[in-house]
């Protein structure tokens, strides 16, 4: 009963909360402190504090910690799974609403606008991290690493998670 409490006191949240993770916050504490009464407003306050402090989207690092708190390792997989489900379900709805219409004209003409949108996204977001790399570990370390990694990907086809990975083992070791 109490991963089905749990569930419930985020899943009502991400439904509502509207906004994201800072909206949400009352109407979890609200589910928490009064509806189950988990946790005490100075609890709460602390948890939320401690959520603030830590980088990550807040809802999902609540849900986390207070599900564990009440449920043990399956109770946080519990709270993270349905503080995140709404997101999931509305975009698994709208992506098969989308494949159901791919044919339609109106459809067509939206990917078509929509990719060279997000070209230019990618293409800053891009600009913006070699940028970032280049102040924080000089041009070097960045043309190595982006070139090694460029050949791994393209030449070698190794698999970006592993490119990834290597490269955070790299700027660990070496970097930091």
């Amino acid at each position: 009963m109490i991963y089905f409490q749990i569930f419930l006191a985020f899943f009502l949240p991400g439904i509502l909360g509207y906004g994201g993770g800072p909206a949400s916050i009352p109407l979890i504490e609200n589910e928490v402190v009064d509806r189950y009464e988990w946790l005490t407003v100075n609890e709460f306050s602390e948890v939320l504090a401690l959520g603030n402090s830590l980088p990550g989207p807040i809802a999902t690092k609540m849900a986390g910690y207070i599900g564990y708190e009440q449920g043990g390792i399956l109770g946080a997989v519990v709270g993270v799974f349905a503080t995140v489900a709404p997101s999931l379900i509305l975009m698994i709805s709208l992506l098969g609403l989308l494949m159901k219409y791919k044919e339609s004209p109106r459809v067509k003409r939206m990917t078509t606008v929509i990719r060279p949108v997000i070209a230019v996204l990618l293409g800053v977001m891009t600009y913006d991290f070699l940028f970032s790399s280049y102040e924080s570990v000089g041009a070097l370390q960045t043309i190595v690493i982006g070139t090694i990694s460029f050949l791994l990907m393209e030449k070698f086809k190794v698999h970006p998670a592993y490119v990834i990975a290597g490269a955070l083992v790299y700027g660990a070791l070496v970097l930091s």
